[in-house]
């Protein structure tokens, strides 16, 4: 029934912190569309052929969550490129590495990944596929 994730909903406390991390940490891009209830100017990361929308701490769009908040993540991302070269692009950028690089399960197949926090606290995994 279901093919793939479209988008999630990310909520923040500080916007601009969080459009830096995504945009120069993590490498997405911000898009600015039209949406919501009543339609309103909203941002999204885009990657790939997904896309993060944000909102805003007590200012979130309808619908929405039941209890938007902040922090409440865990996503696993497979990066574009190997795991080494993302950590050294964490290292220029100076983002702390909170673990790894450790092997873990994915969804499709084993992956290495290293942990980090967004400036809201979400954990972020960034992966590699392992191909044997």
């Amino acid at each position: 029934m279901i093919s793939h994730l479209d988008h999630l909903v990310l909520t923040t406390k500080d916007e601009t912190s969080c459009i830096d991390f995504y945009v120069r940490v993590m490498g997405m891009r911000l898009e600015t569309f039209m949406g919501g209830s009543p339609p309103a100017p909203r941002k999204a990361f885009m990657f790939g052929q997904q896309k993060i929308n944000l909102h805003i701490f007590g200012q979130e769009f309808e619908p929405k969550a039941q209890r938007p908040t902040p922090g409440s993540l865990d996503l696993c991302f497979i990066a574009d490129r190997p795991l080494d070269q993302v950590i050294e692009h964490l290292n220029t950028c100076q983002w702390p590495i909170e673990e790894g690089p450790i092997n873990r399960t994915g969804a499709t197949s084993k992956i290495r990944s290293v942990y980090v926090r967004d400036p809201d606290q979400n954990l972020i995994e960034i992966s590699e596929l392992i191909t044997v």
